[in-house]
């Protein structure tokens, strides 16, 4: 009888998270390391994996990266796996935006907080009381994007290309807006799918618009097609693109001549320095990914940063958190963060430039809460 009593307590001891010992705290990693938006989602996985490394521990978190590739299906699969999980309490969700759509429902059902980077402006106009965006979403960026155009470049008739995905629709609307509001809307516009190679077409097209400036909002392989293109024709416009020119993946599939006077709109520029702090962030990550950062990797460490922060804070669970999120305010290394109500976090924006020389641009135009966020 006593060895049974024994037993039965040596079970029940083994079987406490329970009673007492704290169950394992995750944050599980999303992020598209394969497909078109490889480059990007490579950015934001390795910011989220650096500040893991440097802060999860301590903050008792445990983590794994699952790569969501471009379908939406696979990051629902992943976010099911990630939320059917004990102890999950954040989800670094994929930047894609079609996978993004795809997943706030998933989280509000779940009661788990989304921490991305995705750039679509739906997907935090849903209603949904557990997406953090910690990239400007287009509201911001692409404002700055518009004004610098118009306000620095001297753009009056301006063209649009864009991408025909959720994330290049939501930015072209924005953008066609707001250069409208500022009395310069668009002789032409046209999407451009992302498995499209030859741009001179469209090109030709905003040429013959009488277009007096090129505003790109693509991807970063067909960003650096256009821009390659355009200097190849000789079509000598300014050209203003969207963040993923910023890149320094994105500079490296071009010439410092094909760069020569684009600029691009983005929330930060890491290698562009500015701070001891910014100059320091780059140098680690870039031993840590043997890569250079850009303002992908920097937000989603900055968002990873407030939740672990969060967490070490005293939120243990995934409704504390959302809560942390949604009231707090976080000093990062880009900006101040804090939501407007809606998730959107982040809200300033800065103009990088290319001098033809090398393929570090230089902070041109910084845009500071450009919404008006109170």
């Amino acid at each position: 009888m006593r060895r049974r009593v024994l037993f039965i307590a040596t079970l029940a001891l083994a079987a406490v998270p329970a009673a007492g010992l704290a169950a394992e705290l995750r944050l599980p990693v999303l992020a598209p390391v394969t497909g078109f938006l490889a480059l990007e989602g490579t950015s934001q996985r390795n910011g989220a994996v650096l500040a893991l490394e440097e802060a999860g521990k301590g903050a008792g978190i445990a983590w794994e990266v699952s790569d969501t590739a471009t379908a939406p299906e696979t990051a629902v699969n992943a976010f099911e796996r990630a939320a059917g999980q004990a102890g999950s309490v954040a989800v670094v969700a994929p930047m894609l935006g079609t996978q993004m759509l795809a997943l706030v429902p998933l989280a509000d059902r779940a009661g788990i907080p989304l921490i991305t980077v995705s750039g679509t402006a739906r997907i935090t106009e849903m209603g949904s009381p557990h997406v953090f965006r910690f990239f400007p979403g287009d509201a911001v960026v692409k404002r700055a994007h518009a004004r610098f155009a118009v306000e620095e470049k001297k753009v009056r008739k301006p063209a649009i290309l864009y991408q025909t995905t959720a994330y290049g629709q939501g930015g072209r609307a924005v953008l066609a807006a707001e250069l409208a509001r500022l009395g310069a809307a668009p002789v032409f516009e046209e999407g451009l799918d992302v498995a499209v190679k030859d741009m001179l077409p469209a090109l030709a097209k905003a040429r013959e618009a009488g277009a007096d400036g090129l505003l790109l909002h693509l991807h970063a392989g067909s960003t650096a097609l256009v821009l390659r293109q355009v200097r190849a024709m000789g079509f000598d416009v300014p050209v203003v693109a969207g963040s993923a020119l910023h890149q320094p993946q994105t500079a490296a599939l071009l010439e410092p001549a094909e760069l020569a006077g684009a600029c691009a709109e983005t929330g930060a520029s890491p290698i562009s320095g500015g701070s001891p702090e910014m100059e320091d962030f780059t140098r680690r990550y870039r031993a840590r990914f043997n890569v250079e950062p850009d303002a992908f990797a920097l937000a989603q460490y900055d968002g990873v940063r407030m939740a672990l922060a969060a967490v070490a804070g005293g939120a243990r669970s995934a409704a504390a958190v959302r809560t942390a999120l949604a009231t707090g305010s976080h000093r990062g290394l880009a900006m101040t963060y804090r939501s407007d109500g809606k998730g959107n976090m982040a809200h300033d924006a800065v103009i990088v430039c290319y001098d033809g020389k090398s393929r570090t641009p230089r902070i041109t135009m910084r845009y500071e809460n450009v919404a008006g966020t109170p």
